[in-house]
């Protein structure tokens, strides 16, 4: 496989874990790029990823005008993606949650799928380290109460570890997709889905942020508990 592949890293003051991010990733294969959409972080995170970007072509900025979101910070990248010439695209944190580690086995599974997920909870095995029970529990919970309104058959559909093929990303209307929290994982999964393209989940460990502060609000959560409800509507009046 030689296409280039793209990590897309939203970022909110994560100024102590971003070069070090950028230097574990671009190591892991020569063929991956990086763009890190910087939401305007007041630690000055923007202006690191500049001064990185300007001395390594394989790492892009992109910079908005404020703290926007998740979701759209995503789908700012995914149309940077499709933009150029990238046949990979990763959802990443920048927390270092997710282990640059497990990107050639993300790699080696899209080969023969459209979409591959990291699941934290494959197969009835948690691998979740440095969570609270309280928040294990909500997210473990949120991942079944999912599955049972959409139909979405996965292990871990709130997970933020992927690759899309790009195929999957142009056949979606990306202005039409509507979470901006949590619930955009849900949502980006299940119009794959719809659209019958395949998906492999693959095991990944899940290490809480030991630097920087956690993005989890309550409104994240209520856009997650209504956004399933809207999707299997959507689904059933043919809107995805």
């Amino acid at each position: 496989m030689s296409e280039r592949a793209l990590v897309i890293v939203p970022t909110y003051n994560e100024r102590e874990n971003i070069r070090q991010l950028i230097e574990s990733v671009l190591a892991k294969d020569p063929r991956i790029d990086m763009l890190i959409v910087d939401d305007a972080s007041p630690d000055g995170t923007g202006q690191i990823v500049d001064e990185v970007a300007a001395t390594n072509n394989r790492v892009s900025a992109l910079h908005r005008a404020g703290k926007m979101g998740l979701g759209t910070a995503y789908l700012d990248g995914f149309r940077w993606a499709l933009a150029r010439d990238y046949e990979y695209v990763f959802e990443m944190d920048a927390d270092f949650s997710h282990n640059p580690d497990h990107l050639p086995e993300f790699l080696r599974r899209i080969e023969d799928a459209d979409l591959v997920l990291g699941s934290r909870y494959r197969n009835g095995r948690v691998t979740v380290v440095n969570w609270p029970m309280t928040r294990l529990l909500l997210s473990y919970a949120a991942n079944i109460y999912a599955r049972a309104v959409t139909g979405l058959q996965l292990f871990d559909s709130t997970g933020g570890f992927k690759c899309f093929r790009r195929k999957v990303l142009e056949s979606i209307d990306l202005n039409a997709v509507k979470s901006n929290g949590y619930a955009f994982q849900i949502e980006m999964s299940f119009r794959a889905w719809k659209k019958g393209f395949r998906i492999a989940e693959i095991p990944i460990v899940f290490v809480d942020r030991t630097e920087g502060e956690s993005k989890m609000s309550k409104r994240i959560v209520r856009e997650a508990v209504w956004m399933v409800w809207r999707l299997r509507w959507w689904s059933i009046t043919g809107r995805v």
